[in-house]
């Protein structure tokens, strides 16, 4: 997929949005739910994936938990139960790892899971509703694991807390890792990433696996851009994560996150159409109603897209609507900017063009620019 795509609904809820996608699996599905609804979409693979069938890691997990079986196994993803039983039947082991998982309580995490367990013929114990592993914690550590040897299908990395507590209660754990993520080959997409982020070219980042938020915070942290990265996240960017073991790598740096319900591409979809527009300022402007969104404008209702230092003087006249913003400060808000205050005028007027409506931006000779704020809401904006 192109690193760019240009806004393919301009009515949709997502029109003047830019969502960035770090998924590496479902990227292409998750792009095209996301331009549907409007959304211009950068993409970078923030990890990759080890072949299942390459993976000395679950080559030796698999021929382990064969010769000595587990008494209890978890399954967390449907994809990666599927390699699991298909990267087996590539060894040969296909038939024993069968065999020996139709012997043990196996547990599912989510209906999903569940389907997976039943399609390679065998049957769960139990599996919860919520696809909480929290929940499938509890009923372990209520059944009690004292003496047992319980075999958990990784994410891709350690779940964070649950190989510990069941340690803790006196299990013995042998973690499968299904699949592997690894940093991605190339690492310029997603450096254009980062730096569309930290400049806030980007209104939404997505996430759909923890491995993901963890390589890009790495990433950012290897080009000394974490804070600059943190800031952006903190500050204006969404960030959309598909469930809540997902968000867990950027809540350990304070960062706010948002979910669905439900953890699915869909639902997150659904979270970010509800999440981007309602921060997207609305004023009365010359007449006009002006929804100013992340890379466009809204005039009476129809889309004008605007150039990067365009929206820049724009947010910044926007945070004091009515108010005289001197240029002295309209032309630190510039991408790169410098020196020169006849920078601030070029841009204005590109600004004013792109916008179509000339008249929303007022000239305060000697002194600055301000939005033409509609007489009627100066009761509302008026002490800026």
């Amino acid at each position: 997929m192109s690193a760019e795509a240009e806004v393919a609904a301009p009515h949709g809820p997502l029109a003047g949005f830019t969502v960035g996608v770090t998924a590496a699996r479902r990227a292409d599905e998750l792009a095209t739910l996301l331009t549907r609804r409007g959304a211009a979409v950068l993409h970078a693979p923030a990890l990759r994936i080890v072949p299942l069938a390459d993976d000395r890691e679950l080559l030796a997990a698999t021929r382990e938990l064969i010769s000595e079986a587990p008494d209890t196994v978890v399954a967390t993803t449907a994809i990666g139960f599927r390699g699991w039983v298909e990267a087996a039947d590539g060894w040969g082991m296909g038939e024993a790892l069968l065999k020996t998982l139709g012997g043990v309580e196996l547990l599912a995490r989510g209906p999903k899971v569940k389907g997976a367990v039943r399609a390679a013929g065998l049957t769960e114990r139990w599996s919860p509703s919520s696809e909480s592993m929290a929940e499938v914690l509890d009923r372990l550590l209520a059944e009690g694991v004292a003496g047992r040897r319980v075999a958990i299908q990784l994410h891709g990395e350690p779940l964070p807390g649950f190989v510990e507590a069941l340690r803790a209660a006196g299990a013995e754990v042998v973690g499968v890792p299904v699949y592997r993520w690894l940093p991605p080959q190339d690492p310029v997409p997603l450096d254009r990433l980062l730096d569309a982020t930290v400049t806030r070219g980007l209104d939404a980042l997505t996430f759909t696996s923890a491995p993901a938020a963890a390589s890009l915070l790495k990433r950012a942290e290897e080009r000394g851009m974490l804070a600059e990265l943190l800031s952006a996240l903190h500050d204006e960017v969404l960030v959309a994560c598909v469930g809540p073991v997902t968000a867990l790598p950027l809540q350990a740096h304070g960062v706010t996150t948002f979910a669905p319900e439900r953890f699915r591409l869909g639902p997150l979809v659904q979270l970010v159409c509800a999440e981007l527009p309602s921060r997207a300022r609305v004023l009365p402007l010359a007449g006009c109603r002006v929804e100013i969104r992340g890379q466009a404008v809204v005039v009476d209702g129809e889309l004008k897209p605007v150039p990067p230092a365009g929206m820049a003087l724009l947010r910044t006249l926007a945070r004091r609507p009515g108010w005289v913003v001197p240029r002295a400060e309209l032309l630190r808000a510039l991408p790169g900017s410098g020196t020169d205050e006849h920078a601030v005028e070029t841009a204005m007027a590109r600004l004013r063009t792109a916008v179509g409506a000339p008249r929303i931006i007022q000239t305060v000779v000697k002194r600055g620019y301000r939005l033409a704020l509609d007489p009627a809401a100066d009761a509302k904006y008026g002490e800026g």
